[in-house]
């Protein structure tokens, strides 16, 4: 009779998902609107107040995301282990790109048509 395998911890799996529904909101609908925004001539000037408050409506959705993530970062036991280790990680990864766009939507929404550019890679900032 074999031992039944220790069961993870709910909170890391729990990150798991936070931070890959994140991420996925964050690539598929916040980043393709920023990149049609930062196109000169992508969107018509008579579209452009529209095209911004979907982008705003989107960040704020992001945003709510976010809280999601890091709230089931605080409830993360200390347990460690692979999972845990690995939901840490993905997390610091989908914080660095949050802030990445974040800086870009900000930019955009402050009036900026021109692409944004970084004032370091992403690399550096993240540490690399």
């Amino acid at each position: 009779m074999s031992r039944p395998a220790t069961p993870l911890p709910t909170s890391d799996i729990c990150l798991l998902l936070r931070a890959h529904g994140e991420q996925r909101w964050l690539l598929c609908q916040v980043a393709p609107m920023v990149d049609q925004l930062e196109q000169r001539d992508a969107v018509a000037e008579e579209q452009l107040g529209a095209a911004l408050a979907y982008l705003e409506a989107l960040w704020i959705d992001a945003h709510r995301f976010a809280d999601q993530t890091d709230g089931a970062y605080a409830r993360l036991t200390p347990s460690g282990g692979l999972v845990g280790d690995a939901a840490r990680r993905y997390r610091a990864a989908v914080r660095l790109q949050r802030m990445v766009l974040g800086a870009r939507v900000e930019h955009l929404l402050s009036g900026g048509r021109k692409a944004w550019q970084p004032p370091c890679s992403a690399h550096e900032h993240a540490g690399f």
